[in-house]
């Protein structure tokens, strides 16, 4: 093949050639933007495990090495040991400690039949996210109308409701629930009242966001014909809106067992405070099993949360290929 064979590419018109640079300088800038990005990352990054070796009175580095070791001291002397702690069996290592005393935590229902200690907590966690996600969703639901500035007209309702969303939300829940404690003392009341009010938030502000990018189609018809606010809210938005709503109620539910959890860690009842004693004590089959329910827990609300959400959508949105 000879030289003058060999393909040339055609000559760009000056207009694709500004394009090309264009193209070039856009890619240049996107390269120099990354770069910048990950070394500021990285610096962020060393400046924080500086300062947390620092706070730690510069044991955190020396200490680093040594993070696998609670795990290595997790193990129980035999692997069923964990079973006898989530059912509330007898051990036979039992020595009268509190280390082995499993069947001392069970709540009896009737004279023989049992509800292991555990599984008692684990119930008590989810009626406090459950009843605490049912009271945040329909306060949040209330309010989020109110916020959303395509059905909200009035510039100060929308803005004094989105300021108290913010409020309510700017607090972690354990910010919360410390307050409540010391009020209401220990037990359930105080993460309840925490996790509703911090849901309330969280969710008004997720509805309103949706609200926002609903179809005013609707609400412009049922205008027409007289309807007055409410009715256009009910008929031309909330029939819109509801799929995803439901869907953030499911997702908030599932982060508020979790944070029902961390809280009971402090006082507020629940498997976290079970947890918390079974870490402090060096409980290993007890932490283990709790650990296990956890996940196990975790895991059943997340597929049931996919399953609810497919029953009230309907599976063909889940389907593949269903835009074609």
């Amino acid at each position: 093949m000879s030289a003058t064979d060999v393909y040339r590419a055609p000559a760009l018109s000056t207009e694709g050639a500004l394009v090309e640079r264009h193209w070039r300088d856009l890619a240049a800038r996107r390269r120099l933007y990354t770069i910048g990005g990950l070394v500021f990352l990285l610096l962020a990054l060393s400046g924080s495990l500086w300062f947390a070796n620092e706070t730690n009175a510069g044991k955190f580095f020396d200490r680093l090495p040594y993070v696998a070791d609670f795990f290595v001291e997790l193990k129980p002397r035999d692997w069923f040991d964990p079973v006898r702690a989530l059912f509330d069996l007898p051990s036979p290592y039992d020595d009268g400690s509190l280390k082995f005393d499993y069947p001392e935590g069970r709540v009896y229902l009737t004279q023989g039949i049992y509800i292991p200690e555990y599984f008692y907590r684990m119930i008590e966690t989810l009626n406090i996210a459950l009843f605490s996600t049912l009271v945040g969703s329909t306060f949040g639901f209330l309010l989020c109308f109110l916020a959303a500035s395509n059905i909200t007209a009035s510039r100060w309702l929308r803005f004094t409701t989105r300021r108290f969303l913010e409020i309510v939300r700017a607090f972690p829940e354990i910010v919360i629930a410390g307050f409540f404690l010391a009020i209401f003392s220990l037990g359930p009341i105080p993460a309840i009242l925490a996790v509703s009010i911090h849901t309330v938030g969280a969710l008004g502000k997720m509805f309103f966001e949706v609200v926002e990018n609903a179809d005013m189609k609707p609400d412009e018809g049922l205008r027409a014909v007289g309807a007055n606010w409410v009715e256009r809210v009910w008929f031309g938005i909330v029939p819109q809106v509801l799929p995803n709503f439901m869907s953030y109620f499911l997702l908030r539910f599932e982060i508020n067992v979790r944070a029902s959890t961390i809280l009971g860690a402090v006082g507020a009842g629940g498997i976290g405070e079970s947890l918390r004693l079974s870490i402090s004590r060096g409980h290993e089959a007890k932490t283990i099993a709790i650990v296990f329910l956890l996940f196990c827990t975790i895991v059943a609300v997340d597929q049931f949360s996919a399953w609810l959400r497919q029953r009230l959508v309907g599976r063909q949105a889940f389907a593949y290929g269903r835009g074609e």
